[in-house]
């Protein structure tokens, strides 16, 4: 491998293995905060125990989050300094924000909401954990913003004299149409994967018969949310698709394995390619269901990899624009069928816990155990696809890959970079899973706390970390 294959590899990694923890920090923020306002407004304990018992496993993610995300940001500067030379203007505005903003709302409020239990009145207190759970989205709005602008981009222009892209349009970068869709389907993938960690972790309180009352309230809300978030993946899925056929349509006909331009085009479920030849061998599709997908309409026209490919050529000189497409291909399908899976099982879990009912087969316990992984994996899919389709370019239509890597890093230095943040993640990987397995077992706080008094609702307990 050349420096450019070992950055693209270290930087693919870095990547996924930070955005495993981002969607569940952003899900369960918003639970946390949820329960401790059913607290607040009712009084009654068993909010107060899932608060503490959710939030102490959000902490840990949290804290997991921010010490990976940290590296991706150095790797601009050591592996992409000619991608950092041509963006910095524009790309670094949206992430200047999420640091000086989004990150010090959630970061000083979080450590209020710690801290402060037993120091605030309940009304403030409540507030610190809406105020994190805020700041924690925002984060993630300004750090999409960023990698919509790579998708496609507003609001630039290009100095002659520099050869650099300088920022013209801030409130274009930040409303643009990509970063408006995306945002919301990776909110929607966000709860999905806050719910199915919660059904999973309650199901085995459940399987167990632990504190069966507290957490057959947990199966409940995870299930419903669940189920909704899922919904609204696949309604912002198909609004994303949309406009990905519009501003990348190679990226599309990848995932689709579809050749030539065509009206009517089915969606492929399962193809065997040619790509040396441009053709299928083998598709079984279902007819007329890319056009749908991607036009809302039976016989809309989608362009094919052979005819994009040409176009390109004359539109940005020869060369391959095409995506892995077997990579594309699959990534696709594997996103959409592990989302899916999660989706039947929250279907599934509330037709057997319908009526207040509990499921007497183990099997549905293992399940939901099982589950856990299922919107993780989608979402590892979903990233790898969103930006292994969008090769060869780092930029859509202005910077190549190619062109982006630094031109003074070396094969060796790279290479230990490698290894060590991959052993490093590793190790980080194991500590995580320890510490949320070890609170687990721990299971919530008795009620009443250590004290045993039963918290009232207008006392506020101190939080045990």
């Amino acid at each position: 491998m050349d420096v450019l294959d070992l950055s693209r590899w270290q930087f693919g990694i870095t990547t996924v293995y930070h955005f495993i923890f981002v969607p569940l920090t952003l899900g369960l923020s918003i639970i946390v905060a949820g329960l401790q306002t059913a607290w607040y407004r009712t009084g009654k304990a068993k909010y107060l125990r899932l608060t503490k018992f959710w939030g102490k496993l959000f902490l840990i993610n949290f804290a997991m989050g921010v010490v990976t995300g940290i590296v991706q940001e150095f790797q601009f500067g050591m592996n992409w300094s000619e991608y950092s030379r041509f963006v910095g203007d524009i790309f670094g505005a949206p992430l200047a924000m999420e640091g000086l903003i989004a990150f010090f709302l959630e970061s000083t409020f979080l450590g209020l909401w710690i801290f402060g239990w037993d120091k605030l009145p309940k009304k403030v207190h409540l507030a610190t954990i809406w105020a994190a759970a805020i700041g924690t989205n925002i984060s993630a709005y300004f750090i999409l913003a960023a990698n919509s602008w790579m998708q496609h981009p507003v609001g630039y222009k290009i100095n002659e004299a520099t050869g650099r892209a300088e920022l013209t349009d801030i409130w274009a970068v930040l409303t643009n149409d990509t970063t408006l869709v995306t945002f919301p389907h990776v909110m929607f993938g966000a709860f999905v994967t806050a719910g199915a960690f919660l059904l999973g972790v309650s199901a085995w309180f459940l399987w167990r018969r632990r504190e069966v009352d507290l957490f057959r309230t947990s199966t409940k809300l995870a299930l419903v949310i669940t189920l909704v978030a899922s919904v609204g993946v696949m309604l912002s899925g198909h609004w994303q698709a949309q406009l990905m056929t519009e501003q990348q349509p190679m990226k599309m006909a990848a995932a689709e394995a579809l050749w030539e331009d065509e009206n009517g085009a089915g969606f492929s479920l399962f193809a065997i390619g040619d790509v040396e030849n441009g053709r299928n061998v083998f598709n079984i599709e279902i007819p007329y269901g890319l056009s749908l997908l991607a036009t809302n309409s039976l016989d809309g026209g989608v362009e094919g990899i052979n005819d994009i490919q040409a176009r390109y050529e004359l539109l940005y000189g020869p060369g391959d624009y095409r995506p892995s497409i077997g990579l594309a291909y699959w990534t696709f399908r594997l996103m959409i069928g592990f989302g899916g899976l999660a989706a039947l099982l929250a279907l599934a879990g509330l037709w057997l816990t319908r009526r207040n009912r509990l499921p007497e087969n183990p099997w549905f316990y293992r399940l939901a155990i099982a589950g856990i992984f299922l919107p993780f994996l989608a979402n590892t899919m979903g990233w790898i696809f969103t930006e292994m389709g969008r090769q060869p370019w780092t930029v859509f239509g202005l910077m190549t890959t190619a062109s982006a890597v630094s031109p003074n890093a070396n094969v060796t230095e790279v290479a230990l970079s490698l290894v060590g943040f991959t052993v490093v993640y590793a190790v980080l990987a194991i500590i995580e899973v320890r510490l949320l397995i070890k609170s687990i077992r721990q299971g919530p706080e008795p009620e009443g706390g250590e004290s045993g008094a039963t918290p009232q609702a207008g006392t506020t307990p101190a939080l045990s970390f």
